[in-house]
């Protein structure tokens, strides 16, 4: 791995609480880097501070990047967040130590003034009359660290309040589980959820109070869900199961739509969880049915649409957004994106939200190591598309997975209405002659 240069001996001016406080507060020029794990700048209080967030503005790189990502994506992400363009950049931290490596890194890589907020988050935390910003509903992100506490019987902030359960997400691939899974976890197949014989939508209500009575779940059990990503390419026989975080963010959503009050999803997933040095089981465990999930499903319906509502969104160009979590080719219609789906092209009157390389990559709403991207930028790439909170927003791809992954970011972010078009592009392509198409590029539209 290529390193960055080393400044170590580089003197690195600081600043303290009231200087911060005096340049946030007047809007000044600065541009604020939270060198914290992303769990922290999303809001969980890591090291017991006070409050949990990041200094509003600021922007997430974490620190532990300088030894993990190579110096020319470390480039790419500095350049990308406008940190190397920045004449002035206050870096901040849990301490002086993550906050100076940062900065002799940014300084050895040509940013003019480099300055330390040395007293750290938990001083302007404690200090209760200045702004902090955070993901809404952080908690529903899990990390890491929370999930080993809990599987040791712990009590860490946020702590499940009654029955538990982790499943280890993915599709039709019970032999991944088998040979490891995070101790604990029970299996769960995105088959048992939606239906393949009816283009993957979700399945009868009957069918889900049936799937969730079978794995053990009544609506008031805190579900964690995690998946395991691998190397896949599209035209594999059945390339989703090489997309373990996007299956886990599937089942999910439709959990939440069936009525499962708290779901939530291990962030960064099996791979995360392997890298930090923590442990697996080959346990194959079978979960203890229930007699009755305890509410009516689905509970929230208004989760996913189907295709009339898709029309009626797309008719209300002011008030609504149908986002198309696709690629760039697949939105001009030079590939389906999928070997099961033959036709090409775009919902007429949709918006485009990206998402990564193919129809099995989320790149464009995760970091380098796999983690959800900051929640501001990817607010910031929707903002500039036209896509806001306080619209009618639904998400759509081929069959619903990568718009549950969207769905749920909108989710942690407080959005109030939001839901997945479960049909999707399989659907509305088969019929266009009720269901307008476009294909090429749009004249005016948002393509970063």
């Amino acid at each position: 791995m290529t390193s960055l240069p080393s400044v170590a001996d580089r003197a690195t001016e600081t600043v303290s609480t009231d200087e911060l406080r005096a340049l946030v507060l007047s809007g000044a020029d600065v541009t604020i880097v939270d060198v914290r794990p992303l769990a922290a700048y999303n809001g969980w209080r890591l090291d017991g501070e006070s409050r949990g967030g990041h200094i509003p503005g600021a922007v997430s790189f974490p620190s532990a990047w300088l030894s993990s990502v190579d110096a020319p994506e470390i480039n790419r992400i500095l350049g990308e967040k406008g940190v190397l363009a920045a004449r002035d950049v206050i870096v901040y931290g849990s301490g002086v130590g993550d906050a100076s490596a940062v900065a002799a890194a940014l300084g050895a890589l040509g940013v003019d003034t480099v300055r330390v907020y040395s007293e750290g988050f938990a001083a302007w935390a404690d200090a209760t009359e200045l702004p902090v910003e955070r993901l809404p509903k952080h908690d529903r992100l899990v990390h890491i660290d929370w999930l080993r506490r809990v599987l040791a019987g712990e009590r860490p902030e946020a702590a499940p309040e009654g029955k538990f359960l982790l499943f280890h997400v993915n599709f039709g691939v019970p032999e991944e589980y088998a040979e490891g899974h995070i101790p604990g976890a029970l299996y769960l197949d995105t088959n048992w959820l939606e239906d393949p014989e009816n283009i993957w939508q979700r399945r009868t209500p009957a069918e889900l109070d049936a799937a969730v009575k079978a794995l053990g779940i009544t609506h008031d059990t805190t579900i964690v869900v995690y998946g395991r990503d691998t190397e896949g390419e599209a035209n594999e026989k059945w390339p989703g199961r090489r997309a373990g975080q996007i299956a886990a963010t599937r089942a999910l959503m439709i959990l939440r739509y069936a009525g499962v009050d708290d779901v939530r999803l291990l962030d960064g997933g099996y791979d995360w969880w392997v890298r930090t040095g923590n442990p697996l089981e080959t346990e194959l465990r079978e979960p203890t049915p229930v007699e009755s999930f305890g509410v009516q499903v689905p509970l929230r319906p208004e989760v996913i649409v189907d295709i009339d509502e898709a029309k009626q969104i797309l008719a209300d160009q002011e008030g609504a957004a149908l986002v198309s979590i696709r690629t760039w080719r697949e939105h001009i219609g030079n590939v389906s994106g999928y070997n099961y789906i033959g036709p090409a092209g775009r919902i007429k009157g949709d918006v485009w939200g990206n998402c990564g390389t193919d129809a099995y990559h989320m790149q464009h709403y995760r970091n380098v190591d796999n983690t959800m991207r900051a929640y501001p930028e990817i607010a910031a790439n929707w903002a500039e598309a036209g896509i806001t909170g306080d619209k009618w927003v639904a998400y759509y791809c081929g069959t619903g997975w990568r718009a549950s992954e969207t769905w749920f970011y909108a989710y942690l972010m407080g959005w109030d209405r939001i839901a997945v078009y479960d049909g999707g592009w399989f659907e509305w392509s088969q019929d266009p002659i009720n269901n307008p198409i476009e294909i090429g590029e749009p004249q005016d539209e948002f393509a970063a």
